[in-house]
Order: C-alpha cells, then sequence, then structure tokens
C-alpha cells in the first residue's frame, strides 16, 4: 500500500506549522511526508530531487516568496500539483498564486479533513478554493470586467487623474473640452464602482488598470 500514499512536501518558514502539518500527515492514511523546506529556494531544489506528488505551499517567506516558487516548479515539472495553504487573502496574492499554476488555494485554519481532501483533489488535478479565495476570485473578474469597459479615451482620461492633473490639466493635455472631460470622470467613476476621483486613482494603481 505505500507505493499508493500520495507524496506530499511541505514548504513554510515556520518550523511550528511544519511542525504541525507533519503531524497532520504522519496519521493521515494514503498521504506521505516526504519533504520539508523553509522557503521557496529550498522548495524548488528538493521539488525537483524528490518530486513529490503534492505541495504545501506557504505564499510570504524570505528568501523567495510562494508564488515565484510555484511558478519556478511547475515550469521544471508540470505534474507536480501545488496548494497555496497561507494566512493572506489579498485578492492580488491569490490571483497570482493560481496564476503561477497552484491547484488550490487554503487558509491556515482549514480543518485536516478539508485539507486531506484537498490534497486527494490536487493529487488528480481537481482545484480547490477556501471560500475566502473564491469570493477574491470573483472579485478580481468582476475588476477586469469593469475596466475592459472602459473606453479607449477614459483609460486616457484615467492615466491622466493617476498622473495628478486636474480637469482642466487633462481637457488641455488631451485636447478636449472641459465638459468631456468631466462626462468622461463621471462614467469612469460608474464603471469602477467608486465615489470619487481620489478612490478612482487609487483602485487604478492597485489593480494596475493603466
Amino acid at each position: 500500500m505505500e507505493d499508493n500514499k500520495i507524496r506530499v512536501m511541505i514548504v513554510d518558514d515556520h518550523a511550528v506549522v511544519r511542525s504541525g502539518l507533519s503531524a497532520f500527515l504522519s496519521v493521515t492514511p494514503d498521504l506521505e511526508l516526504v519533504a520539508e523546506a523553509e522557503n521557496g529556494e529550498q522548495a524548488v531544489v528538493r521539488a525537483r530531487i524528490l518530486k513529490p506528488d503534492v505541495i504545501l505551499m506557504d505564499l510570504i517567506m524570505p528568501v523567495m516568496d510562494g508564488v515565484t516558487a510555484i511558478q519556478a516548479i511547475k515550469k521544471e515539472n508540470s505534474t507536480i500539483q501545488i496548494i497555496a495553504l497561507t494566512s493572506f487573502q489579498e485578492d492580488e496574492l491569490v490571483h497570482n498564486a493560481l496564476k503561477a499554476g497552484a491547484v488550490g488555494y487554503l487558509m491556515k485554519n482549514v480543518s485536516a479533513r478539508e485539507l486531506t481532501a484537498a490534497i486527494k483533489a490536487a493529487k488528480i488535478g481537481k482545484m480547490t478554493l477556501s471560500p475566502e479565495a473564491a469570493q477574491s476570485l470573483v472579485r478580481v473578474a468582476q475588476h477586469v470586467a469593469e475596466v475592459d469597459t472602459l473606453t479607449d479615451r477614459e483609460k486616457d482620461v484615467l492615466k491622466q487623474m493617476v498622473n495628478g492633473l486636474n480637469n482642466a490639466e487633462i481637457a488641455e493635455k488631451l485636447s478636449i473640452s472641459l465638459s468631456t472631460v468631466k462626462f468622461h470622470i463621471s462614467n469612469i467613476l460608474m464603471k469602477l464602482e467608486v465615489d470619487n476621483r481620489v478612490a478612482a486613482v487609487t483602485l487604478a494603481i492597485h489593480k494596475k488598470l493603466v
């Protein structure tokens, strides 16, 4: 039966987390701990040598972060499945981890039963997302859709707003009337679902809209 066990590697910079996950794996049938790593760089090297089936990957680590490590490991061996296991749920982090090739995104407060199910699902390439990660993906998709609805001229106006220009300066820069600038800004605020230009600029910078 040993041969049928799912071979798992733990990557986390906190020894206490690795210890807890190691204990969990040791008492879970069908799962076997084959390696531990305390940063992304170690993870890439050990994944190359040991070729685990599934990796539980923390994202915020010194030396090399988890997203970079996921990308590197998947580039070398696309059959290794990686679950992001983290305390962070920022939209950008969720998006980047999945874009890098993670097959799952779970919070560290996940139950043993849920983690076992996620590892087994990952082994056959099925995705598992925490509710927080799923909501995050929905938000990212909504924002992408909103940005896609901005016209080229609205994007031009938004870019000048980000550059700190006022309405009169934007009108002069883009050779359009002041009333046209106000019309475009009104549309931008509506499409981005924000109340004022400061919020629009903040969103534009954070989401790299322009």
